[in-house]
């Protein structure tokens, strides 16, 4: 838990992957600095793409899983 408290770059990218897998617009991207923004971006492109590709569900909660442990 409080790894993923200090690591706010790993924390963007999974609220943007879970903003994105949920099919809601990257115009809602709560960050400003650079880096956050571009790991909630590269969240949110992957969960888009996990969403076209039909894995939402149980399936989706699986990628996301993988996902955050990389």
């Amino acid at each position: 838990m409080r790894r993923q408290k200090r690591d706010m770059t790993d924390r963007a990218f999974t609220k943007g992957y879970q903003i994105g897998v949920s099919g809601r617009s990257r115009d809602i991207c709560p960050h400003t600095e650079p880096h956050l923004r571009q790991a909630w971006l590269t969240g949110w492109r992957e969960g888009r793409v996990d969403n076209w590709n039909g894995m939402v569900g149980v399936s989706g909660l699986h990628r996301a899983n993988e996902t955050i442990h990389l």
